[in-house]
């Protein structure tokens, strides 16, 4: 900026503030000034305030005091919307730069929305459960009785999730299931029958938390697979960790069971089969979006 421009400015900064303080808005300036950039006269006016008959009266301002002052009582937003009926963003707005409203006021305000969300889910629990319910309902209705073949099917698929199976570097060609869900354990023990495995060659342990109720748990999967007690080997106990906040207590844990074939390499590579087949037949062709194809169009009702 050369001298020139800079004594230039000076005194269209001198002049702008003496209009200023006399009273005159921009505007007015302006058209006493004669030509002038609209950002070379603010500029020339930056920190100098305008005249109070420019200043244009806020209709909230009173809204805006009161929302203030009901807030040091210690009201929340919701309360102050409730009081003034103006938007809750612009209470926001007026009061955010207020600390949150202290001692009992403040654990009131906690305690009120604690108590809406109690009511809110107390009415919104059920629905969402019976929806649920419907939709299970609905989807099992579908299913219907399983075939023996489908029992296979789905046994098979069940065991590649949760079965023990051959690794590259371990071959071990036995059938062995844990889980702690028993209406798996009693699917999988299904999935042995229709397979044609006596109940006879069946070998179960016990996989549980040490701190749990042992027997109690014992008692519980004796009920669950109609074994007989001597078909139960010795139990293994899990130690527990003092740093580990455990879920998985309580009544209704009972540990994890497992359940071994004797004698089940054969029984063992069917199942590779059985599950190769459903897993190549989901890349077939022509067979995506459905699983119409796996049931024979004759198929019968009963076990194979």
């Amino acid at each position: 900026m050369t001298a020139r421009t800079t004594r230039e400015s000076a005194q269209l900064r001198e002049r702008a503030i003496a209009l200023r303080r006399a009273g005159k808005s921009v505007r007015q300036i302006k058209q006493i000034l004669g030509p002038v950039g609209n950002r070379a006269l603010h500029d020339a006016l930056r920190g100098e305030p305008p005249p109070e008959w420019t200043r244009r009266p806020n209709a909230k301002d009173d809204l805006r005091a009161r929302a203030r002052e009901l807030r040091r009582q210690g009201l929340d937003y919701d309360e102050i919307v409730g009081q003034l009926g103006v938007a809750k963003s612009s209470v926001s707005l007026w009061v955010r730069d207020l600390p949150r409203p202290p001692g009992a006021a403040s654990d009131e305000c906690a305690k009120r929305a604690s108590e809406r969300m109690r009511r809110y889910w107390s009415a919104e629990r059920p629905v969402r459960a019976a929806r649920r319910a419907a939709a299970s309902a609905a989807a099992a209705e579908n299913v219907g009785d399983l075939t023996g073949r489908e029992i296979l099917i789905a046994g098979a698929v069940a065991y590649r999730c949760e079965g023990a199976r051959n690794k590259p570097h371990r071959r071990v060609d036995r059938v062995t299931f844990a889980n702690s869900d028993p209406k798996l354990i009693s699917f999988f023990l299904l999935f042995l029958d229709t397979a044609g495995i006596p109940r006879s060659d069946l070998a179960f342990q016990l996989q549980i938390h040490e701190t749990a109720d042992v027997a109690a748990a014992i008692r519980f999967w004796l009920g669950v697979t109609a074994a007989r007690p001597d078909q139960f080997r010795k139990v293994s106990l899990k130690q527990g960790n003092p740093r580990t906040t455990r879920k998985n207590t309580g009544n209704d844990y009972h540990g994890c069971l497992r359940v071994d074939v004797m004698r089940s390499c054969e029984l063992y590579r069917k199942i590779e089969g059985w599950a190769s087949a459903v897993t190549a037949g989901a890349e077939a062709p022509g067979r995506s979006g459905t699983v119409a194809w796996l049931l024979p169009k004759n198929c019968s009702r009963g076990r194979i």
